[in-house]
């Protein structure tokens, strides 16, 4: 029991010196029912897994200003439609294109002690488009705006399959753990005889934003917008108990 009691005070020791690295317990009765028999070590580490995305999602549209609601809507209407079927023409499928925003509202001019003055109207729609193969963003965006459209909103990158990157980032997580493991085991004296608790903190796979926001009334010829896609970085936390003996 005294050398349970030294190999705790080395584990506090070492997690004050990395808060929340690990933790030695001491063998409870409620451990030793379930067959424990040594040290416990809690260990909580963090796996990565870094790779290029494979899905793009840009949001883009049609702003159209008229005399009244009606005629504005309409422009914007035919300039949309245009839009879509030169997404569709570059190759983003029905199923991807998705409308995010219409609207239509009064434009004003505002006077001084008097009621504004309502000089037009203005009309927006909005749509957001996945691009999967991402090499082609910018060619879809250059077609988008040959068509008509004169808003974009910007680009956002991401995993058409995040749970393959989690996976990878939760093996590298419990490598992480094991490895620090055998280190304090070795430090004690000791061998890690089994894993006997494991629990997951969660993963994090955030978007990435390519910002480009831009509104364009005339457009002239002009080669794709290069696009980098870069790196994701997909991060997960576990703790896992160790038993040593």
């Amino acid at each position: 029991m005294r050398f349970i009691k030294a190999a705790a005070a080395f584990a506090v020791m070492a997690t004050v010196a990395v808060p929340g690295a690990a933790v030695a317990q001491t063998v409870t009765p409620e451990h030793a029912q379930s067959g424990v028999q040594g040290t416990l070590l809690s260990v909580s580490a963090e796996g990565t897994s870094e790779a290029r995305p494979d899905l793009a999602t840009i949001s883009l549209g049609v702003t159209t200003e008229g005399q009244t609601a009606q005629a504005a809507l309409q422009e914007n209407s035919r300039r949309m439609a245009a839009l879509n079927q030169a997404l569709r023409r570059a190759g983003i499928a029905e199923r991807d294109i998705q409308t995010s925003n219409v609207s239509v509202y009064p434009q004003q001019q505002y006077r001084e002690n008097q009621p504004p003055l309502i000089t037009g109207y203005q009309a927006n729609n909005t749509v957001t488009a996945k691009i999967r193969n991402i090499n082609n963003t910018g060619r879809v965006i250059d077609a988008a705006v040959a068509a008509g459209g004169n808003n974009i909103n910007g680009v956002t990158f991401s995993h058409a399959d995040p749970d393959a990157q989690l996976d990878a980032a939760r093996r590298d997580a419990i490598a992480e753990a094991r490895r620090r493991a055998e280190l304090y085991a070795n430090a004690l004296g000791m061998r890690v005889n089994r894993i006997v608790a494991v629990s997951e903190g969660g993963g994090y796979s955030p978007p990435i934003p390519y910002p480009m926001a831009a509104r364009m009334d005339a457009v002239a010829a002009a080669p794709p917008p290069p696009i980098a896609p870069g790196e994701i970085e997909t991060r997960v936390s576990v703790s896992v108990t160790f038993e040593l003996r």
